[in-house]
């Protein structure tokens, strides 16, 4: 088992927006160390979608294990406490073999909650209250329900993009629940230090717009690979319901599908929508000071991404 000075076991996480090439250094760090990944995915984890979710193929996987994805059946929820609990199990066997955990996904709800060994309180859900926000968000839209939560619990709104309304609704309910913010009951989660030596590597562009045109590249490719015949399966199987259908790719194609835009409009939308997500996600990523960067726009040719990363991981120790 590798581990720090302090007996700790290491876990290293690759971490950044979609398109950044998080999936191929997240394997190269798992052959080179002995390791195996778990993702960090929160549409990853659900079956099917493979190309909208842009699940690893079998051969960019390279013979290394990859762990939850697609172990949820589309219409399950899964909560950050669900997907925490998930990952500290897969973690844990994946150090009892001895072997390094290479966590890679671009949630940053769910990488920060894992690393950070957040405990979360046992808030049990009110089925009633639940319903009553529902009901008050579709007659009043998501703005007005972030501004609701603005007015209680600010760290946690400025936190939340409005479309991002089930984690908007889930912090409003605790507060009524419990008289007491979502965001101060993550502080006081955080009283138990992680049990690993944490890693964190980044992969990030010093030009947006070259991060803008590898999405938009990526999803000329997914096109290629039958985007739009899966999302029309999947729209037809009926089996897709409200979390599942969250991907990028899939709802943005919708519209398609039922005639009310053409193809190549809702194609724009997809990269648009992907671009501004990726957005999203940097300035996620980007606030945590310990995630050590690499920058693919300026890495020299010679070197190379995952050189960069040795150098990271060698220089934080632990292997």
């Amino acid at each position: 088992m590798m581990t720090d000075t302090g007996g700790k076991p290491t876990v290293i996480a690759v971490v950044g927006a979609t398109a950044s090439g998080k999936t191929a250094l997240g394997v190269e760090i798992a052959q080179e160390y002995g390791g195996e990944v778990v993702s960090a995915d929160s549409m990853q984890l659900y079956e099917g979608l493979d190309i909208a979710t842009a699940k690893p193929t079998a051969e960019e996987m390279r013979g290394i294990p990859h762990h939850l994805i697609s172990v949820l059946p589309p219409g399950r929820a899964c909560s950050v406490a669900v997907y925490t609990d998930m990952a500290r199990a897969k973690i844990a066997e994946i150090l009892e073999k001895g072997r390094l955990p290479v966590i890679v996904g671009g949630t940053g709800l769910y990488v920060d909650s894992l690393l950070d060994n957040i405990q979360f309180p046992e808030i049990p859900v009110d089925p009633a209250l639940r319903e009553r926000l529902n009901r008050e968000a579709e007659a009043l839209g998501n703005a007005a329900m972030r501004a609701r939560l603005m007015q209680v619990d600010p760290e946690s709104a400025e936190r939340l993009h409005e479309n991002n309304l089930r984690r908007i609704l889930r912090s409003l309910e605790v507060y009524e629940q419990t008289g007491i913010p979502l965001s101060e009951h993550a502080r006081r989660s955080r009283a138990v230090p992680p049990p690993w030596h944490v890693i964190r590597i980044g992969i990030g562009f010093s030009d947006r717009e070259k991060q803008y045109e590898r999405i938009r590249q990526r999803v000329d490719l997914m096109l290629e690979q039958g985007l739009t015949d899966e999302v029309r399966a999947e729209f037809l199987s009926g089996r897709r319901r409200a979390t599942a259908a969250a991907a990028i790719g899939y709802k943005e194609l919708l519209p398609w599908l039922l005639g009310y835009v053409s193809l190549p409009g809702a194609i724009e939308t997809v990269k648009r929508e992907t671009c501004r997500y990726a957005k999203r996600q940097g300035t996620w990523f980007r606030r945590n000071p310990q995630t050590e960067w690499i920058y693919r726009d300026t890495v020299c040719p010679e070197c190379g991404i995952f050189a960069n990363a040795k150098k990271i991981i060698a220089k934080k120790g632990g292997l």
